[in-house]
């Protein structure tokens, strides 16, 4: 059985992995200015970020971000799920990616819950949301870069 990845489902091919690229690229930046690293450890001393010790602004537009990020994922799951299914399967290197990003999306929308005002979590649940969100935005990456090393796509053709 011969296995063909496929990219993006643009006309090219390439612009739907770029985005999402760059998209976490930015999302794991500004969710890395949540903490206070940025004017900690100088980075944003470093000409052009001085901008990133801003935490307001880190935070709206992690949460821009994570909108994109959102849409982004729905268009790609509507696309797979209504049209391109017939065609091609999840690999297993896409169903770790995909339960990994669920993983991100669910403690997200707990981080959002509790940055409401009238929402109140207990200090250990909100330790457990914090450490979660970033436990599995750093398995993602690494599993992201791992399956980039290796090859390995989120789909492949069937073979009929």
């Amino acid at each position: 059985m011969r296995r063909t990845e496929t990219r993006g489902k643009t006309k090219d091919g390439r612009a739907l992995p770029w985005l999402w690229g760059i998209l976490l690229g930015v999302m794991a930046f500004s969710g890395f200015g949540q903490l206070p690293i940025f004017k900690r450890y100088y980075i944003s001393d470093i000409p052009g970020l001085a901008w990133s010790a801003d935490f307001y602004l880190t935070h709206r537009i992690h949460y821009v971000g994570a909108i994109v990020l959102l849409a982004l994922a729905g268009y790609v799951a509507f696309d797979y799920l209504l049209g391109n299914r017939r065609h091609v399967r999840l690999t297993g290197s896409g169903f770790v990616r995909l339960c990994l990003l669920a993983g991100i999306v669910i403690t997200g929308v707990f981080r959002v819950l509790k940055n409401l005002p009238d929402v109140v979590f207990s200090p250990g649940f909100t330790l457990v949301v914090d450490i979660s969100h970033l436990g599995f935005m750093m398995a993602y990456l690494f599993a992201a870069l791992a399956f980039l090393i290796m090859g390995r796509g989120w789909v492949e053709q069937k073979s009929f």
